[in-house]
C-alpha cells in the first residue's frame, strides 16, 4: 500500500488535516469543521494521492500486464476541506437546504444521529442537536463546504482518469467510483452518518466498463460486498469462494435489463434494515418504540414518516426476507 501524508507525517493525520499542517488530533479538536484552503490541489492529501496514483498508472502503462489500482480519497468526509477554487464553485446563499429538516413522523429519537462526531469540532460556529437544528445561514455554508469537497475530489479522479487515457487503457479498463456511505446534511436535523436512514446508508456508485454505453442508469439494489464477485465476473476469473455478495454484471451489460428483485441490508444502532426497489423495513432490538420502520420511497423518498403501523400487511409481507439477513453479530449486548 503507497500513500504520501505530505507535511500532514501520518495517514491519521492526513485524514483529518488542515491546509497549514495541522490536523484535527494534534490540535485536541480545536478546530472548525469546514476550511476554505487558500492552496492548490497538492495543498490537500487527496491531490498528492491523486498525483501518486499518476505515477502508478505510468508504470502500470509500460508493464503491459493486468492490473489492480485502488485509489482512496477522504473527501468529502469531515472536516469539509478543499481549496479555495472548489469554494468558488458555489454561491453560498442560493444553496438548497434539506428536504427533511425536521425529525421523521412515528420514530424513536434513538433511531437518529445526534451529530456527535460534526460537534467534536469544538470551534463550530453552531452545535446541531435534535432540539435545536443549526440555523439556515451555517447550514448553507457546511453544505458549501461539502459540495467544494466533492468538486475537489471529481477533479482528483479526472487526473486519474486522464493519466488512464494517456497510458491508451482506458478502452480496456474497468473503473469503479464508491464510496462507503452517505450523509445527512442537516436531514432530520443530523449532520452525520450514524443511522440506518437512506441518506445514510445509500452511496455513490458508478461503473464504467469497455463495452457499456456512457451516461445508463439502473434502479437495482446492489450491496458494497457484490462489488468483488462483479468484478471477477466481468474479469472472466472464476470465485475462488461463495461469498456473501452477488455479481451485478448482468445490470451493467449494454442493454441494460431491468432491475432485479435484489434487497440491501444494513446494521448499525442495535438494528437491522433491508431495502426492496420500494421500501425500507428496519427493525431494532431495544427498548425504545417503536421497534419496527417502514418507509415507502414510492411516496416519501426522504423518509419522513415511519408508515410501519398503518402498513402491517407490509411488514408481515417483509419481515422474512429481513430476518434472512439477521446474523445476531451486531446487536449490542444488554
Amino acid at each position: 500500500m503507497l500513500f504520501d501524508p505530505g507535511k500532514w507525517r501520518t495517514g491519521w493525520n492526513a485524514f483529518f488535516g488542515y491546509a497549514d499542517g495541522s490536523d484535527r488530533t494534534a490540535m485536541k479538536s480545536m478546530v472548525k469543521p469546514y476550511e476554505n484552503g487558500k492552496v492548490g490541489d497538492e495543498g490537500y492529501p487527496d491531490g498528492l494521492t491523486a498525483q501518486l496514483a499518476v505515477q502508478q498508472l505510468e508504470k502500470l502503462g509500460k508493464n503491459k500486464q493486468p492490473f489492480v489500482l485502488g485509489v482512496g480519497f477522504f473527501k468529502p468526509h469531515l472536516p469539509f476541506t478543499a481549496p479555495k477554487k472548489y469554494w468558488d464553485l458555489y454561491d453560498e446563499a442560493s444553496l438548497p437546504l434539506t428536504p427533511s429538516p425536521d425529525i421523521p413522523e412515528n420514530v424513536n429519537i434513538a433511531s437518529l444521529t445526534r451529530s456527535n462526531e460534526f460537534n467534536s469540532y469544538k470551534l463550530g460556529e453552531e452545535k446541531p442537536a435534535l432540539s435545536q437544528p443549526v440555523s439556515p445561514a451555517y447550514a448553507r455554508r457546511l453544505i458549501r463546504g461539502y459540495y467544494a469537497s466533492v468538486s475537489y475530489i471529481d477533479a482528483q479522479a479526472g487526473r486519474v482518469l486522464a493519466a488512464l487515457k494517456k497510458q491508451g487503457l482506458d478502452k480496456n479498463t474497468i473503473v469503479v467510483v464508491w464510496g462507503d456511505h452517505g450523509w445527512n446534511l442537516g436531514d432530520h436535523r443530523g449532520w452525520g452518518k450514524h443511522t440506518l436512514s437512506e441518506r445514510s446508508l445509500r452511496s455513490a456508485l458508478i461503473v464504467k466498463t469497455p463495452v457499456m454505453k456512457t451516461g445508463q442508469t439502473t434502479d437495482g439494489i446492489v450491496s458494497g460486498v457484490d462489488l468483488y464477485p462483479t468484478l471477477m465476473e466481468l474479469c472472466g476469473v472464476p470465485m475462488p469462494y461463495a461469498g456473501e455478495g452477488k455479481s451485478y454484471a448482468a445490470l451493467l451489460s449494454e442493454d441494460m435489463p431491468p432491475a432485479t428483485d435484489n434487497v440491501a441490508y444494513g446494521y448499525f444502532n442495535n438494528g437491522i434494515t433491508m431495502r426492496t426497489s420500494r421500501y425500507r423495513l428496519t427493525r431494532y432490538f431495544r427498548q425504545q418504540q417503536p421497534l419496527i420502520e417502514l418507509y415507502d420511497h414510492q411516496n416519501d423518498p426522504n423518509e419522513n414518516r415511519n408508515i410501519a403501523a398503518e402498513k402491517p400487511e407490509i411488514v408481515a409481507q417483509l419481515l422474512p426476507r429481513l430476518e434472512k439477513g439477521d446474523t445476531g453479530l451486531y446487536r449490542t449486548k444488554e
